[in-house]
């Protein structure tokens, strides 16, 4: 079974796995970016996970609800969790540096795990798309993952707005 769900998984999905796991990877180095920069990779992740909700349940109150939900809950952990994510800020050249980090790629792995087992989980069940507290569990839990990579550029942010002009 394992073996058709890989083989019936089209080729773009790979892709978006390899680039996934390269930005990940260039996370967990120190690196130098612009505040846009940072934000690229959240607001994507975000658009995917909302496109998915919408895709299997439909952007209706209650599982866009859930997905604020983990949203605003996964801001407030990365906000705690957070500090000294941002080692320094450059507002002449208009950069941040941030401290390297694996939670970038184990936060985008499971937005991208989490999208791939609703899609086989909705074509070997299509009915789940009508279960709402799948629906509900399946939404916190991408708003989650989305708040904690959200999160960090809200740090960025932040210390872009604190530091000395």
């Amino acid at each position: 079974m394992l073996q058709q769900i890989i083989g019936h998984t089209p080729l773009y999905v790979w892709a978006i796995l390899a680039f996934l796991v390269n930005r990940g990877i260039a996370a967990s180095r120190e690196r130098t970016m612009t505040l846009r920069a940072a934000a690229i990779v959240p607001v994507v992740m975000a658009g995917l996970a909302l496109q998915e909700i919408g895709h299997r349940f439909g952007l209706a109150a209650v599982p866009l609800g859930a997905w604020l939900a983990g949203a605003a809950t996964g801001v407030a952990m990365a906000w705690q969790l957070g500090a000294g994510a941002v080692t320094a800020v450059d507002r002449a050249a208009g950069t941040v540096t941030l401290r390297g980090s694996w939670a970038p790629l184990v936060l985008m792995l499971g937005v991208f795990c989490s999208r791939y087992a609703l899609a086989v989980a909705g074509a070997m069940a299509p009915s789940l798309a009508h279960d709402m507290p799948f629906a509900v569990a399946a939404s916190l839990l991408l708003g989650l993952l989305n708040g904690l990579l959200g999160g960090r550029v809200l740090r960025c942010v932040q210390a872009w707005s604190v530091a000395v002009r």
